[in-house]
């Protein structure tokens, strides 16, 4: 038996199921049982609202419209067969929005209790899957419309015998190409992929081998374009200098002898030369 603060049970956690809910049986048949359903329901109904909440025969009634109605709660959660979550998972939280569905039902305003209650289950499967399951969390007006654009796709793949372009979901719905480009990203941040999982089918390895190491010399990109930059203030002996010193290793007798300078006079260039690199260089200072 359910008892009536069932009504305010948290969502329960993946892969284990809400103590005190009915558990849907899925292999009943639903349409074979909608007439008597909808039938025992009013009379149901017309039995709860006699009855004074919190009496044993309240909560007795309570649950037999809890399993009249289950259902419902599987009508709803076949929607969402796609997320690839548990569905007794889904069926469960669908359960809970059932019974707030009933607690809120008044049978004297006329309307039919599945037409009332449909939306009260479907939106508390929607919040359990925006809330409990987004590995990544995003904004709720971006993940609303994800649903639209997910909506507009589907709509114009058919009308075009085609999946539609960014630019032809935007202008069907009226928003620009970049909102339409974010809503994609949400709609695929249900989950995170291991890095270390093998890619299913193709039987490639895990993302982690496919990507690309840090190259030992990336550190020196910074420098060498450094000192390009550094080396062009200098004057055109004092480059040459350098670059016969550095680039060619040459000596400095060999370069004294190469310009027709005293080894001296060399040794003075390249100093100052050190001194003005060491001054202009921005990432010492």
């Amino acid at each position: 038996m359910v008892h009536p603060s069932s009504a305010r049970a948290a969502p329960p956690a993946p892969g284990r199921p809400a103590p005190g809910l009915p558990t849907p049986e899925p292999d009943e048949s639903d349409e074979a049982r909608k007439p008597d359903s909808r039938a025992l329901t009013r009379a149901l109904f017309e039995q709860l609202t006699a009855l004074e909440r919190g009496t044993p025969e309240h909560s007795r009634v309570r649950t037999a419209l809890i399993e009249a109605n289950l259902p419902l709660v599987r009508y709803a959660a076949a929607r969402f067969r796609s997320r690839n979550e548990p569905m007794e998972d889904v069926l469960q939280v669908g359960t809970i929005g059932l019974i707030h569905a009933i607690d809120r039902f008044d049978p004297g305003r006329g309307v039919q209790f599945p037409t009332f209650a449909m939306p009260t289950v479907v939106g508390e499967i929607k919040r359990y899957f925006r809330d409990n399951v987004r590995t990544v969390h995003v904004p709720r007006r971006l993940h609303e419309l994800w649903a639209q654009v997910s909506g507009a796709t589907e709509d114009l793949t058919v009308r075009h015998g085609r999946a539609p372009t960014t630019a032809e979901i935007a202008a069907h719905l009226k928003i620009g190409e970049d909102e339409v480009r974010a809503c994609r990203e949400a709609g695929r941040s249900y989950y995170a992929s291991s890095l270390e999982a093998a890619q299913e089918g193709d039987g490639m390895p895990g993302l982690l081998d496919r990507l690309g190491y840090e190259d030992p010399e990336l550190a020196g990109v910074e420098h060498r374009d450094l000192v390009r930059h550094l080396l062009v203030q200098l004057p055109e002996r004092e480059q040459r200098i350098l670059m016969l010193r550095y680039y060619r290793n040459m000596t400095q007798s060999q370069i004294s002898a190469e310009l027709g300078l005293s080894q001296m006079h060399v040794s003075r260039l390249l100093s100052r030369s050190f001194a003005r690199l060491r001054s202009a260089n921005r990432i010492d200072s």
